[in-house]
């Protein structure tokens, strides 16, 4: 056997441990519990497991999907996704072998951990924990470090453009949408200090100066509105208005280069909604410790403010960079639009929300992006 074909079988392996974590982390994730202690247990009867109760897929088979002890039903998503996460990383491990890719192969498949994870607890919630979209998007820029030019894996530079393009597209979409759905009135409660009245500053800001200082005038905002105690509203029409006008002003020659303006634009306001994400978990995570929340039923980003698809694609284009996060994109929306259509058509009441489409887009990306981006750039004959 070649050491490429004993890697993907050590990489199947691997999957199927980290898939039996990965449960883990599906359950306790959005309880607010911790993932290691205490160990493993029936979530029925509490009973602790051992470590014949864990192998990944032999013991849910052993068992006839039941518990060892109470023999209370054990969900079949359990080896489902111990199955996946095995095919997942022994794919992976054909696809960019690691020898070749080295711990840009390792990145790819941390990625497929998180976008499976994010999507069985969004499926189950309708949220994404910043436990596991915020530390992801730092994994991801990490990783880059290890990936060489010319490997069809971002450079760190490249992983940075990626991530706040990712989270600057999904939360632009968020804002302007949010602004005409509300028939063009401001916020009734504005966010304190830095919220989503300081992304939209700095989507404006950012189209004129560029990302790294249009995010600098935004957190100047929070900064001003720190020090007064009290909000300093910037109006919406201002922020989000003047920063059409300005994408129509770069679109006629009037202003910047037009790519510029919303790569600049989208920059800033992906930098300022990873450092909301930052401040909101950690400013939520303080008072949930103050007001014993994590003693409730209720799930832990249900009482968090945020927007998990915005990291979740901040995430994806840390990992992959720009070009593919665009790719995972358009997926997305497309299987969004021809999943919705079925519902409508069966008449069904059951939503997703997009993160299992991101997850599903990224997935895509990653097998065939490259192909996908070669084929449009020959149409545009770039």
């Amino acid at each position: 056997m070649s050491p490429d074909a004993l890697l993907v079988v050590f990489a199947v392996i691997l999957g199927l441990l980290v898939g039996s974590f990965s449960n883990v982390l599906i359950w306790r994730l959005p309880r607010g519990e911790n993932v290691a202690f205490p160990p493993s247990h029936c979530p029925h009867c509490d009973h602790r497991l051992g470590v014949r109760d864990l192998v990944p897929l032999g013991s849910w088979l052993a068992l006839g999907g039941k518990c060892r002890y109470c023999r209370a039903p054990i969900k079949a998503r359990y080896p489902v996704v111990e199955a996946l996460t095995g095919l997942g990383y022994g794919l992976i491990a054909w696809l960019f072998p690691p020898l070749t890719f080295g711990l840009g192969a390792l990145g790819l498949m941390v990625l497929f951990t998180i976008l499976l994870v994010g999507s069985a607890i969004d499926l189950d919630t309708y949220t994404i924990p910043d436990e596991l979209t915020l530390p992801g998007v730092g994994l991801g820029l990490l990783f880059a470090l290890a990936n060489a030019q010319g490997s069809g894996l971002p450079t760190f530079p490249e992983a940075v453009q990626g991530a706040l393009l990712g989270a600057g597209l999904l939360v632009t979409i968020n804002n302007v949408g949010a602004w005409v759905l509300r028939r063009f009135r401001e916020r009734s409660w504005p966010e304190f200090p830095l919220g989503y009245q300081q992304i939209s500053l700095g989507l404006l800001a950012g189209a004129w100066l560029g990302p790294w200082w249009g995010a600098g005038v935004a957190l100047l905002s929070a900064l001003v509105n720190a020090l007064a105690k009290k909000v300093i509203r910037i109006p919406e029409l201002l922020t989000l208005g003047g920063f059409l006008v300005s994408v129509m002003l770069g679109g006629s020659g009037l202003g910047r280069d037009l790519g510029a303006m919303v790569v600049g634009a989208l920059g800033a306001a992906g930098a300022v909604a990873l450092v909301c994400g930052v401040y909101w978990w950690l400013h939520w995570r303080r008072h949930r410790e103050d007001d014993g929340a994590a003693d409730t039923d209720e799930p832990v980003d249900a009482q968090a403010m945020g927007f998990g698809d915005v990291k979740l694609a901040a995430v994806i284009g840390a990992f992959l960079g720009w070009e593919l996060l665009l790719v995972a994109l358009v997926v997305a929306v497309f299987a969004g639009a021809v999943l919705g259509v079925i519902q409508m058509a069966l008449h069904s009441s059951n939503r997703l929300k997009f993160g299992p489409y991101l997850a599903i887009g990224a997935v895509v990306a990653l097998l065939w992006g490259p192909a996908l981006v070669g084929w449009y750039k020959g149409l545009l004959g770039l």
